[in-house]
């Protein structure tokens, strides 16, 4: 009669359970130590054979307004043009800055020694003087400095070779073609002129290998770009910090200082350029001006001569000062608007402000013209004319004041920029930054570990305990241990033979060490057995399991040693003819069993062996048949285990496992007890539950269960787990 099996949930062991993982993290303490450590060492041996990267820094300002008065900055302060501080910084990062100092510095030359891979850098940072063994590769002390090195544009960014010859020669290869040689400190030139070289020095023992690339101006630009930062220091302050990483922190320097430099030239230059263009504009004038003063002049001295020197009364001498005020603002307004307009078209702001005020200024002069309108004719004749005379010299002196003041501005210009901290660069390296990069590596070694241990445990749900067998409705008959002595066993087999992805016994545990664990357990199994087959049709005993490598050998063969050595004859039946290794405990072979008497090939007394046991028995699996569940379902087999029934008091058949193939259903059925076994943490509860409904499916009752290889964990400590307490006693 089947038993009810228990298929319900089990939120108990579906939850989250703290304690649990707590004792998974400590049964996995030392996969997260080692990881931990070995994420460390490479963290370690990272930092030590990463090229160091250096920073070099520079403090320049830009001030507001030049210290001398300069007619252009009063024109921008009008407009509200001050330089902005975005555009000083873009200026600065331009190509135009960046690519001169790409020249200047010649930074589209690349010059790479050939080094020993992984720890070649690592070695001449220390210093490692070239070694008798090493021929190709660049040591301390060893260098190549390029006087030029012109290629046409097809050979741009193309890698040539240079190779170090006997003293002041060296051979230059194209991949693996020689173009040619050359000497030290001597033009040369290859590809029929489309390499042009010039090696200043070279030290370096013969076979040193140097790779030479020209690259594009705008390559070296960008590459120049991506090392090199710069943004301003408080907020308004003007002051911009710079910065540029290199591997060589005297090329560093030298680069930075020299896109200061040229930010400053620029800048000057830049202040000189408008100066020198405003000046031409006021040299363009001083003559037509010149002109008009002249003509103004002549016509007023011929208006006096023809009307004999006519004077101007008081009120006529004040509208014409007057009017000559206004006339000489006008011509500073038309001289600011020239400027203007030279920068910006009509529809600027500040230049229609401009012009409003001009237009004021013109409204004005037209009141006053009708003050003039309102004298006689020979006064407002003398009175217009005496006007051009004094507003054309009063806008001729303008004119050569500010020439004056442009030539001094041009001749003393600075600029508005300058450089508070020349370049100088850190002495340690800012990359790798060791400390902080073995602690992020430690820290990362630690997490993967501590994830895999958990993630692991998630997802390898098999039973930790026997009562997890046991809310299946599985009484569990025993819980055998995991015997170190077994795994020594099983580990000295597959040495010896090579066994390539299965571990089998060779030997009996109950024979080589009979106060084991395990042993005890079998023995206490051996008792609950007794009075589980008390009501059994027959004493045939089935050891099964749900998968393959859980122990079902192991438990047959151990526990059949165990009641023979309590008196009773006990035969071990290997029905596993597949993979059935009973005999390899016994270090015996496989053939003449079974699958012979079966297949009618020998008979039963032929394949019947006697172990080193007093009263064990054993019948191997035989050489692997083609059929063998058709085999066991023969009526052969059936009086086979009759015949065996009555010749031992206990027959113990091993089967293979329930979930892979139907033999164990067919031999269940003809075997008076079954039991099945389990491994601990290898099979969950739902597999167990499996096989258990497809051997009742098949009619064959599940007696009870067995729990095989029981380890002592922490995470069953801490969680559900069973464990199984031996007691011994001590000799004396």
């Amino acid at each position: 009669m089947a038993k009810d099996i228990k298929t319900g949930s089990r939120p108990a062991y579906d939850d989250i359970d703290l304690g649990r993982l707590f004792g998974v993290l400590l049964d996995g303490k030392w996969l997260i130590v080692t990881v931990t450590a070995l994420f460390a060492l490479a963290a370690i041996v990272h930092v030590q054979l990463t090229t160091p990267i250096f920073r070099a820094d520079a403090l320049v300002q830009v001030e507001g307004k030049t210290g001398l008065s300069n007619p252009l900055a009063e024109v921008r302060s009008i407009l509200g043009e001050e330089p902005k501080v975005e555009a000083e910084l873009e200026i600065l990062r331009s190509r135009m800055v960046l690519g001169k100092a790409v020249d200047q510095q010649r930074l589209d030359i690349v010059v790479i020694p050939a080094r020993l891979a992984m720890v070649g850098d690592f070695l001449v940072r220390r210093g490692m003087g070239r070694p008798g063994f090493a021929e190709r590769s660049v040591w301390a002390g060893e260098y190549l400095n390029i006087g030029k090195l012109e290629v046409d544009p097809e050979w741009l960014g193309t890698a040539f070779r240079l190779v170090a010859a006997e003293p002041g020669h060296y051979r230059l290869y194209h991949d693996d073609d020689l173009l040619g040689e050359g000497r030290v400190g001597e033009n040369e030139t290859f590809l029929d002129g489309g390499v042009e070289l010039r090696v200043a020095e070279l030290e370096a023992g013969e076979g040193a290998e140097f790779t030479l690339v020209r690259r594009t101006r705008l390559a070296a630009i960008n590459d120049l770009r991506s090392r090199f930062s710069v943004g301003q220091r408080g907020r308004d302050s003007g002051v911009f910090n710079m910065t540029l990483t290199d591997e060589d922190p005297e090329r560093a320097r030298r680069t930075l200082s020299a896109i200061g430099q040229i930010y400053l030239t620029q800048n000057v230059d830049r202040q000189s350029a408008e100066a020198e263009r405003s000046l031409e504009f006021l040299e363009e004038q001083v003559p037509q001006v010149r002109s008009e003063l002249a003509s103004a002049e002549d016509a007023l001295n011929a208006y006096r001569m023809d009307h004999d020197s006519v004077d101007l009364s008081l009120e006529t001498q004040s509208v014409l000062n007057q009017l000559v005020e206004l006339e000489a603002q006008l011509s500073e307004l038309e001289m600011e608007q020239a400027e203007i307009r030279r920068r910006y078209n009509d529809s600027h702001p500040t230049y229609a402000a401009l012009m409003e005020k001009r237009e004021n200024l013109e409204r004005s002069r037209d009141r006053l013209d009708e003050q003039i309108h309102e004298l006689p004719e020979t006064q407002q004749q003398i009175l217009r004319m005496s006007r051009d005379v004094e507003v054309t010299q009063q806008v001729y002196v303008q004119l050569l004041n500010k020439i004056q003041e442009m030539s001094i501005t041009k001749a003393s210009t600075v600029g508005n920029v300058r450089i508070l901290d020349d370049a100088v660069a850190q002495p340690g390296p800012v990359a790798p930054r060791k400390p902080v990069t073995v602690a992020l590596f430690t820290l990362i070694g630690g997490f993967l570990s501590v994830a895999f241990v958990l993630v692991r445990s998630i997802f390898n749900r098999g039973v930790e305990g026997a009562d997890q067998i046991e809310e299946l409705g599985l009484p569990v008959y025993a819980t055998v241990p995991l015997s170190e002595d077994q795994q020594k066993l099983v580990r000295r087999f597959k040495r010896r033979h090579q066994k390539r992805g299965r571990e089998v016994a060779c030997g009996v545990l109950a024979q080589n060490a009979p106060d084991d664990t395990a042993v005890e357990a079998l023995r206490g199994l051996r008792t609950s057995l007794h009075f589980a087959m008390l009501e059994a049709p027959n004493n045939r005993l089935m050891i099964t399991g749900p998968s393959p490598n859980i122990g079902k050998s192991f438990i047959s063969v151990n526990l059949g040693a165990v009641i023979a050595q309590g008196g009773q004859r006990v035969l071990v039946l290997d029905a596993d003819m597949r993979k059935g290794h009973v005999h390899s405990a016994f270090n015996a072979a496989s053939e003449g069993g079974l699958s012979e008497v079966l297949a009618g090939k020998c008979g039963l007394d032929e394949v019947i062996r006697r172990s080193p046991i007093n009263g064990l028995s054993y019948v191997a699996r035989g050489k692997a048949p083609p059929n063998p569940a058709e085999l066991l379902m023969s009526d052969r087999f059936s009086r086979l285990l009759e015949v065996l029934s009555e010749r031992y008091d206990l027959v113990v058949i091993d089967t293979p496992p329930v979930l892979a193939v139907t033999d164990a259903a067919v031999v269940g059925r003809q075997s008076g007890t079954t039991l099945l076994v389990a491994r601990f943490g290898l099979n969950p509860p739902r597999e167990i539950d499996v096989a258990v409904r497809r051997l009742e499916g098949s009619g064959v009752e599940v007696k009870g269960g067995i729990l095989n290889a029981i380890e002592r964990k922490a995470a069953t400590s801490y969680g559900y787990g069973y464990y199984h307490y031996a007691y011994k006693t001590s000799g004396g």
